[in-house]
């Protein structure tokens, strides 16, 4: 098969090897398109280092090409993704936290990733698709995981407002997913062409800091964007962070507290839960998260697209494998 490996920032190298068996309790994935994610954007630029060259990618899909010993699945089926299995056993596992696993099997990061022909994964984390569902629906189901597990967090109502900060595609995503929910949805971000496009979905700009802001949700990755929101946000309001910045914030504790501001992360979904009901929304007609994708590239084209989502191209980029 052909893989397009991470060998350094900035630096993808093909290479072409050995289909991989799939061992026991694990299926082969034939893969058919693959997004760029924020995290790879970081991955490609040298901020996140790996520990050595690595097939990188996640946001995929594709039908099932062959099993292990011990998977019931059917080969053929149509299914998607899901990157993140946990150990299952360690505390944090056992009590319900199994986002924040140290333990977890990462596709793309220390497990073989998607930007190649086929990938391995735990057969329990491939999610069979409805074949109502397009490809760029599809493509789309792991962000939407993301911003569906935010929301869920965030235990909002229809009728309920909300400011988000940053308009890539979690950001969007939620914005999307929330209007879907009757929720008043207010946006920033400095690209005009991204603002216009949550404005069609019925998103509103101006002022947020006049209006009843529940939660705000950071999607930038921006430190100075989490400092100013942390001041600048209402009253008894609450702070969701998905952007995933490594510069450090700030904050006045005294000023938090008198407000009622509180802050919480959000990170990645639950499984198999929040996969699941979005598959069942785009399936139900509620959503249609392929709307974020603006830019179809081939395999062979990956380090310019890794380049372009580096230098802020609005939008999602999608890979095409086969």
């Amino acid at each position: 098969m052909r893989a397009a490996y991470l060998t350094g920032p900035k630096s993808i190298a093909f290479r072409e090897e050995a289909i991989p068996a799939p061992g026991p309790g694990e299926l082969r994935i034939r893969l058919i398109e693959v997004g760029i994610c924020g995290s790879d954007v970081h991955y490609f630029g040298g901020h996140r280092p790996l520990s050595g060259p690595t097939i990188i990618g996640h946001e995929g899909w594709g039908y099932i090409d062959a099993v292990g010993e011990g998977v019931q699945r059917v080969i053929g089926d149509r299914v998607v993704v899901d990157p993140n299995a946990p150990c299952g056993k360690c505390i944090y596992c056992e009590r319900g936290q199994a986002t924040v696993c140290p333990n977890k099997r990462t596709i793309g990061l220390n497990a073989p990733g998607c930007f190649a022909e086929y990938v391995l994964i735990p057969a329990d984390f491939a999610h069979a698709l409805p074949e109502s569902i397009s490809a760029s629906d599809a493509v789309t189901i792991e962000p939407t995981a993301v911003a569906f597990h935010a929301l869920k967090q965030a235990s909002l109502q229809a009728g309920d407002t909300i400011y988000v900060l940053g308009l890539g595609a979690i950001g969007m995503l939620i914005t999307h997913l929330a209007i879907q929910r009757g929720i008043i949805v207010y946006v920033g971000e400095l690209n005009a062409m991204l603002l216009e496009k949550a404005v069609a979905m019925g998103a509103r700009t101006g002022d947020w800091r006049e209006a009843d802001v529940r939660v705000a949700f950071e999607c930038t990755g921006s430190a100075a964007a989490t400092t100013a929101l942390c001041a600048d946000v209402p009253r008894g309001a609450s702070i969701v962070l998905l952007g995933l910045s490594e510069k450090q914030a700030s904050f006045t504790p005294l000023d938090l507290v008198r407000r009622g501001i509180s802050i919480r992360g959000s990170l990645i979904y639950d499984h198999p839960e929040d996969f699941q009901s979005v598959i069942q929304m785009i399936a139900d007609g509620q959503i249609n998260p392929g709307q974020i994708i603006s830019k179809y590239i081939p395999l062979a084209d990956l380090e310019a697209g890794l380049i372009a989502a580096s230098s802020g191209h609005p939008g999602k980029i999608v890979v095409q494998i086969q």
